[in-house]
């Protein structure tokens, strides 16, 4: 009798270890079992330096939404799919900047909304964007007296 309660209580222990595991799986992975309500605009970037699917966008430092991919055109740019809670609506005027979290840590985007009165649509685009400041290109201009 003893040992039942034992093989019980490990089981019970084993299976409450699974489910944390599957759960951290989730939340680290950023795996979302329902989506939330969202629309998708896209911004084209001469560079993006470190933007990949998963960073994040931000507006005044609050997370807006995610990058889904990141592509290239025939004019050899960047277009980036940006994924937007739906409550959230843009400017049309608004700015897309790449901007680095620290001196090294990483990328992601930072929307500057602008003041016009009419929004961008579902499917619509950014079109004033900054692209990724690349410092060891900043660097080498200054050490080799470009700048």
């Amino acid at each position: 009798m003893k040992r039942e309660n034992i093989e019980i209580a490990v089981g019970i222990f084993v299976l409450i270890g699974i489910l944390a595991l599957g759960y951290l799986s989730f939340r680290l992975g950023k795996i979302e079992l329902f989506s939330a309500d969202s629309y998708t605009i896209y911004a084209e970037f001469d560079k993006v330096g470190g933007i990949k699917k998963g960073s994040v966008v931000e507006i005044a430092g609050v997370p807006i939404g995610s990058v889904e991919r990141v592509s290239i055109n025939d004019k050899y740019h960047a277009v980036v799919e940006i994924k937007i809670r739906s409550s959230i609506k843009l400017p049309d005027d608004s700015i897309a900047s790449i901007r680095t979290k620290g001196l090294i840590g990483e990328k992601y985007i930072q929307i500057t909304p602008g003041g016009s009165d009419r929004y961008i649509a579902k499917g619509g685009r950014i079109r004033e964007t900054e692209s990724s400041i690349d410092i060891e290109e900043v660097l080498s201009k200054y050490v080799f007296g470009k700048i």
